[in-house]
């Protein structure tokens, strides 16, 4: 039977305004499906308007500007009704999600949905379950010692991957399959007898477990940062009272 990293596998990412799930936007997103190791990765893409202006900041890491998106981009509204149809078409035929930072890219998506859709992104989804694979969660948890970041672009150097164009939503959906499928060969006598659909509940604790140490390490340097122990969405914020 093929190992689920050597069979088809599909990968989301976006471009965004900021790193605030409850208030930045999509700018640009990409859905790309492989079949498997070496086949023609096949890409679809979105570039939105996202009806807010695009931090300086933002803007130096993706190279979106306000000119070009008002110009070029979409309106939000059509765009995430089509890219959470197009997650769940990949949950229904059963291809796992390669999410890079998963809680980021999903929570986003779901609050877009819910902000210019009325509709949360498991209304899409409906009985489709997320399958997820982040690599960030993977690595951290399976080579827990090694010191260094992990961002994408550590991850592919890390593991010999080729990354073109960094920070463009397809490339970086494309580097983060082909991190996944590197560390399931790597650890394969770890994982090869994981299904996704164990890999996804494992992630869920393994991550939780990282948040923590994070969050510990925070406290103890001073910080004030909180990091958030769900994975692969985190919940809706209560409403304000």
């Amino acid at each position: 039977m093929t190992c689920w990293y050597e069979g088809p596998l599909a990968a989301f990412d976006t471009e965004t305004t900021g790193v605030d799930v409850e208030g930045d936007r999509i700018v640009s997103a990409a859905l790309v499906v492989q079949d498997g190791p070496g086949a023609r990765p096949r890409a679809t893409r979105w570039l939105v308007n996202p009806g807010i202006p695009v931090p300086a900041g933002a803007t130096e890491v993706h190279g979106l500007t306000d000119e070009h998106l008002q110009r070029n981009g979409r309106w939000p509204a059509p765009v995430m009704d089509e890219i959470a149809r197009g997650l769940a078409e990949q949950c229904m035929a059963g291809r796992p999600l390669v999410i890079m930072n998963a809680p980021f890219d999903l929570t986003l998506l779901d609050r877009e949905l819910r902000r210019h859709r009325a509709a949360s992104l498991g209304h899409y989804l409906g009985q489709n379950p997320l399958r997820v694979l982040d690599p960030r969660v993977l690595d951290k948890h399976l080579d827990r010692y090694r010191k260094g970041r992990r961002t994408l672009t550590d991850l592919c150097e890390h593991y010999g991957v080729t990354l073109e164009g960094a920070h463009d939503a397809s490339a970086d959906a494309v580097a983060a399959l082909e991190v996944v499928r590197a560390v399931g060969r790597r650890f394969a006598a770890r994982l090869e007898r994981l299904s996704p659909t164990e890999l996804h509940t494992l992630q869920a604790t393994w991550h939780a477990a990282q948040a923590r140490g994070l969050q510990a390490w925070f406290t103890r340097q001073g910080t004030p940062e909180v990091v958030d122990t769900a994975w692969p969405l985190r919940p809706e914020l209560p409403a304000a009272a």
